[in-house]
Order: structure tokens, then sequence, then C-alpha cells
């Protein structure tokens, strides 16, 4: 680890100078002059660390061939990020088997792969002065990141932060001037108390006497299980511009602050991709879910954090000079790019859903201190939540992403008639500049509808006077397109053609909208997926597939594990039950505590619409699902054992309790808020845990598991398979090697998909098309052919 860092927490650190140091020592610095946010301020009163700044670690560079491969025709492009110009753009890539980075011309075939390395690549950036590329990678497959940076050429790869054993880094933005880039660095940190021994904690995972794990001692909360959400909180009052410190403690009696404190810390620097100057710390959150750095001003006065667990997240606005945190406004969960500033700073936008329904456009005047002086709604739907937001370069436009259901529809906005001039600093302090309004001239505020050839948008990104976008649908593979002024979008050449999508002789399937309504009466959302070749009114065998998160939402996108089910004549029905986004905060929220136990009968529910309206046989219904899914898949089967046939879980939790014991703390933290109080709730966890209902189970189940998950350990799949098989019932368990929480590699893919389909065919004694190793070209590795079998 380095131990050379400046940082704007008060601990004195030395400093490399330019040219000099382990990084920088035999060669000329190429860095632009640094600018004030590189500068250490004046330490503030009461604030230490003991943080460990990221090492900047050489790698060798690219090995293999850096033109195109052909291994997989039918490939998707994803998470673009243009150079400076506008005219190359840095993507992701899974034309060679596993999610690589690459980069090409907008308008050109010729593509160049610059990490041919074995581990996914997640994230991608590059810097505004165009002599990096910034990216994440996952090593092994696992949940654990590491930050790289590259030079567009493919030299000088090295490690940027995650390097240390133990630790995970996550990327954020770039200094606009290209000098440095922000990331997160989550290490174990040691912050010590009044009366701290090592000591101090309570019996590791599996205590008799039921207190906490060890590595939930002393982990802080802002929320309470069941209390008010800041979002719905009644009134239009907003959270006050200085941070509260929260001291509550999940296992400290009456909330108070704990004695001791060793856990992990999230840390976000500053750091040199030259390696010239050390990091300097941003900003220090202990025991914290999340926090990345999602934007700067341009002088580097002002930053942009994203903070809190999902379902309460924060925007923090950071003064860099004296670490003053001049405002904080809840924001939407989704994507981590909550927003930005104008390019003078006098203007923050925020996606946001503070206290209402669906996130919409916010827009504060900045003073001159960097406090907001009024906030204004720049834009708004009835019904339908704003889910991505990118500003143009050159502040006078905004592209917007609003979820429709389901469905993307996309927008440009003039920015510059969004929002009015805020008030003056007296009228400020009579309102307490704690009001949103509508701003002058709303109604004339200029959109321009933008028409999409896919259903969704997964990412926008400014280049140059271009944006781009990377869309996805359900009947073509994730592409990257291209927005001219005035028109609509062009695909990117090394793009997949939509012929590409799936092999010659199966057309993908367009899903149709259904809408169950729960025993309760509340309005469910779902796709569904008809297998070719069924006749009208002929009810069809049926999985009904879960989405995880809770939060996540069911997307009308290409899902080849569909693709694959369909062609065995299972129809398949993608629902969203209650906790899923994309209807509005109160259908997030209506699963909290025992809530959980209606989620359960939403998929029965929506079992039972698809059979009420002709499309699913009862006697061949099947659930699978994902992460959550696979939660909700073990508690259907046991809740409802007499209405599935069979189960597959994915990577799902058993048992709340043992789940608590064995994730990453962050997850922990934020899992709190939806499942239960590890301790508090314990007995509700207990109550919600399939296992504590397994003698209930009739039905196969088949679970698969990444055997580097640490999301969900593998121990979940794993003690449900052994109590099956103890009580009689089939169960099977297939752990994918080099895989963590997401199936990010083809071949193990290829097989997850292939097992799952053959598990539904036997279990659902379905008629279907065998497909015959017959290849038609490169990345179709099997065709079907028109032999037909019976399954057993």
């Amino acid at each position: 680890m380095a131990a050379d860092a400046r940082n704007l927490t008060g601990e004195s650190f030395v400093a490399h100078s330019p040219g000099t140091g382990a990084a920088g020592a035999g060669r000329p610095s190429t860095a632009r002059p640094k600018r004030a946010v590189l500068s250490p301020p004046p330490a503030p009163a009461g604030r230490t660390a003991a943080f460990a700044a990221p090492a900047r670690v050489p790698l060798p560079n690219a090995s293999g061939p850096r033109e195109a491969t052909t291994r997989l025709v039918a490939h998707g492009c994803w998470y673009p990020s243009a150079d400076p110009s506008g005219t190359r753009v840095a993507f992701i890539c899974d034309r060679g088997g596993v999610p690589q980075l690459w980069t090409g011309p907008v308008d050109g075939e010729a593509v160049h792969l610059l990490d041919d390395g074995p581990d996914p690549v997640t994230e991608v950036s590059w810097s505004p002065d165009g002599r990096w590329i910034a990216y994440t990678t996952a090593p092994g497959g696992g949940e654990h990141t590491r930050v790289l940076c590259v030079r567009p050429d493919g030299g000088d790869r090295h490690i940027l932060a995650g390097a240390e054993p133990g630790s995970s880094a996550h990327l954020g933005c770039w200094a606009y001037d290209g000098s440095a880039v922000a990331v997160t660095v989550a290490v174990p940190t040691a912050v010590p108390g009044p009366e701290t021994t090592a000591e101090a904690g309570a019996p590791g995972p599996g205590a008799a006497d039921g207190r906490l794990p060890a590595h939930w001692q002393d982990r802080a909360t802002g929320t309470e299980l069941l209390g008010p959400a800041p979002h719905t909180a009644p009134g239009p009052a907003l959270p006050s511009p200085v941070l509260t410190v929260r001291t509550a403690a999940i296992g400290a009696p009456g909330g108070t602050a704990p004695a001791a404190g060793f856990g992990d810390g999230l840390s976000a620097y500053l750091v040199d991709p030259d390696g010239v100057d050390a990091p300097v710390l941003l900003a220090v959150e202990k025991d914290a879910a999340t926090l990345r750095v999602c934007d700067l001003s341009r002088d580097g006065a002002l930053a942009l954090l994203r903070r809190g667990p999902r379902g309460r997240r924060e925007a923090v606005v950071l003064r860099t000079a004296d670490l003053e945190t001049t405002c904080v406004m809840p924001v939407a969960d989704g994507d981590p790019w909550i927003g930005g500033f104008s390019p003078r700073a006098d203007t923050l936008w925020l996606r946001s859903d503070a206290h209402r329904e669906f996130a919409v456009l916010l827009a504060a005047a900045l003073g001159p201190d960097g406090r907001p002086r009024g906030w204004s709604v720049a834009a708004s739907r009835e019904n339908s939540g704003l889910e991505l937001l990118r500003c143009a370069r050159d502040g006078d436009s905004a592209v917007l992403a609003w979820n429709v259901r389901g469905v993307s529809e996309l927008e440009v906005l003039d920015t510059s008639a969004a929002v009015g001039p805020g008030p003056d600093e007296a009228a400020a302090d009579r309102a307490g500049a704690d009001t949103i309004s509508y701003p002058p001239g709303a109604d004339t505020v200029s959109y321009r509808p933008v028409s999409l050839p896919h259903e969704v948008v997964t990412r926008i990104t400014a280049a140059g006077p271009r944006p781009l976008l990377a869309l996805s649908g359900s009947r073509r593979r994730p592409g990257i397109w291209w927005l001219p002024d005035g028109a609509t979008p062009v695909r990117t050449p090394w793009s997949s053609r939509d012929e590409d999508a799936v092999p010659p002789g199966r057309p993908p399937v367009r899903p149709d909208p259904l809408r169950p309504t729960a025993r309760d009466g509340l309005p469910l959302h779902g796709w569904y997926y008809r297998a070719p070749g069924r006749a009208p009114g002929e009810p069809a065998p049926c999985v009904i597939h879960l989405h995880g998160g809770p939060e996540d939402q069911e997307r009308p996108v290409l899902d080849p594990l569909y693709h694959e089910i369909l062609g065995r004549g299972v129809d398949v029905f993608a629902p969203d039950v209650r906790g899923s986004s994309g209807y509005g905060r109160s259908f997030v929220d209506a699963d909290l505590g025992r809530g959980r136990f209606a989620a359960i009968d939403d998929v029965a529910d929506c079992a039972a619409h698809a059979v009420l309206a002709g499309l699913a046989d009862p006697a061949r219904l099947a659930v699978m699902g994902r992460s959550y899914g696979g939660y909700l898949t073990y508690a259907s089967l046991v809740w409802h054992p007499d209405l599935f046939r069979t189960g597959i879980a994915v990577c799902g939790m058993s048992d709340l309790v043992t789940f608590f014991e064995g994730t990453e703390p962050w997850i922990a933290q934020s899992a709190a808020h939806k499942y239960g109080h590890p301790e508090r709730d314990r007995e509700l966890l207990r109550a919600l845990s399939p296992m504590s209902r397994v003698d209930a189970l009739r039905a196969p189940v088949l679970a698969v598991h990444g055997e580097h998950d640490t999301n969900v350990p593998p121990g979940e799949s794993e003690q449900f398979v052994r109590a099956a098989r103890e009580r009689g019932v089939t169960a099977e368990l297939l752990t994918l090697p080099d895989e963590g929480h997401e199936f990010l590699r083809a071949d193990n893919r290829r097989l997850f998909r292939r097992a799952a389909a053959d598990w539904l065919q036997r279990r659902l004694g379905t008629t279907v098309r065998t497909h015959a190793r017959r290849r038609t070209g490169p990345g179709y590795p099997e065709q079907p052919c028109h032999r037909t079998r019976s399954a057993p």
C-alpha cells in the first residue's frame, strides 16, 4: 500500500514532488499543471484518518491480437466513453467471450482490443484531455474490482487503485483538465474510539447468543427499517444544507455510538494517472454502503458525491478548499451518475425523487460559496421517472431518458431555459433555500423527442457535439449508437447488426405486456414471451422468471436465457412484483419489513394471472430467478409448494440470517433497510427465510451459483440443496468456475443457459425441436434442425 498521500482530512502525509518518488523517478512528467483541487486545504478541526492511499502497479500491455476477432458474431457492445473530439469511443464488448476493453471510430469499422486479460471489464471512462482511458475490472469475475488506466494506443497499462489484497476500487469522474481521476477505495480501516481495543466486538457468525457477526459490529446506519423515508417525507422542506454526522450504530444499545470501531471504510481519492503526484484524499465514509465522486467543477472548487445505501441515496456537494458540505439532497436509485455542475458551476443538475414518487430533473442555482440559492423542477413526467441524465459539455443542453413502464423514451432538453436565476441572498435567507418550485417560464422549455430503434437506453455519454447512446432491445443485441443533430440515432458499424442477434432460423420474440393484480389489489406489471409455434389459445408450459434487486426492473431486452428456454417450447413470464423500480417510490417500498410476505404471494398471483389469461398450463408451471429472484424462487417453492412443478434458483439467498453473516459488509448495510435489521428483526428474518419452511418443499430444485460470489455466498445454495436432499426431494447444484454474482464469461453463460433449459424441458415435459450440432458460421455453436422429441 502507498503511504505517501496528501489528504483533505487534516492528517499530514509526505507527498512526492513531480518527477520524484517511486512512481515518477527517472522519467519526466507529462501531466498538466495541477489545479486547486489537488492542493491540500487547511485541516478541518477534529478529523483524523488512517487510510491507505491507492498504489500504482505497472502491468504488461495487451499481448493478444489488437484487431477485431470473430469468435462471437452475435456480440454486444455497451458502456461507451468518447475521446475529446467525439470521433473515437472506448467501450465494452464481449466478442472475445468475456467483456473486454475496446476502442474504435464512431463511423468506421476498425476496432482495437486494449486489454486481453481474463478479468471482465465493467466500466470505462476516457480522460477529457484524451491521454488516458480508465476502466474497472473484476478479478476472477468476483465482486471486488480494480481501476486501471491505459493509453489509447494500448501502452502504459497499470493498476490505478485496488491492487492491495482485500481491497476494492471503483471508478469516479475525471478532473476537467484530465490531470486526475477520482476513485473510491474500500479497504479495511481502523478509526479508534477513545477506548478502542482490538478484541472489542461480538462473537463471529453463528454465535449462540444471537449477537451480530464480527464484521457487523459497530456498523453505522442512518435509517430505521420501517421509519419514514426522506424521499417521501411530507411537505416541501429539503434536508439541511449541512451534512449531519450519523452516530446510530447497528448493534449498539439504544442507537448510541460504539466504543470501538474496526470495519470497512470507503475513501475517495483524486489520483494522477501518470503517477507523478501523490493521491489526494477527498472524502472518507466509515462503514458506508457507497461513495462515488460523480462530478468536479471545472475549477476544481466543488465536488459532487453520491453516498448512502440503496433506497436512501444522497447527493453531497463538497467544497474542496475546506471540505465544507454545502448541500445534501436525496437522489434516486439506479444509475450512479446522478448529475453534474454547469460549466461555470452556477447551476447543479440532479436526478432526484426527493419528496415525490418518480425521479425528476432538479436544478439549483448555486451561490459563490457553492450553496444552493433555490431549487426548481427543470423536467418531470406524470407516472414515469427520469433514469438517465447527461449534460452536454457546453452546458446548453441535456439528454434525458425516461422510464415508461420499462420502455425508454428519450428527449433533448434546452437547459438554458430550464432554470431561472436564483434569488438574491436576502431572499434566499428569507426562504431558507429549501423550497422546490417550477422555474420561471417552465412551460416554454424546449424539448426535442428522439425516436429510438431499441426499447431501452442503458447509458448516455457526451461525445463532442453529438451524444453516444448504449441501446438494447427485445430483438437486438446491445449496441452503441450516436445521435446527430436533428436526426434519429445511427448505429456504430462495429455493433452487432440486427440479423446477427440470434442464430438463423430462431427469430427473437417480442414480449407482450401483462398487468396482473395482486390479491390485495396492488397493480403489478410484467412481460410475457410466447414460445414460437404454439397455437393461439393453447396453454403452454411456462416459467415465471424473477429479477434481482429487489429494486431491479424487468425490461424488454434480448435475454439469451429466455431465447434458449423459448426454443424448448416453454413460455417465459417475467413480472415486476412489489419492490421493483420503475413504478414509483411507494411500489419500491411496498415490500419492506413484513411486506415481503406479500411479495412472495405476488409470484403466485402472477402465475394465476397467466393461467386465467389462457396463456399458461396450470399443470406445467415453473419458477426461476437470480439473486433476490433466487430468494423468491426458494420462497415460492416452500410457501406455495403445490403451485410449481420445479424451480431454478440462481445465486439466491435461502436464509436471510446466514446471508447477513456471510455477505459483503456494504451489501449488508443496504440490505438491512430492505429485509430487516440483523439483530432487532432477527425473528422476522427467520420467518422470511425459505430454510425455515424447507419441510414444505415438494418440487425438484436446481441451484446455480458462481464460485466467487461474495454478494450472496455459495453457501446459501449449498444449504438449501443439502436440506432438500435430506428430505428426499430431488435437488442439484451447478457451480460455475471463475464467476461471481454475475455470470460474465461466454462459456459459463452458455453452460448455464443450456443446463437451465434442459432442466425445465425435463421437468415440464415439453415437446420441442432438438438442436443438432451443425455450424452455419462463426459465433453460432449450435443451430436448430427439425427433428422433435418428447422430454421425459
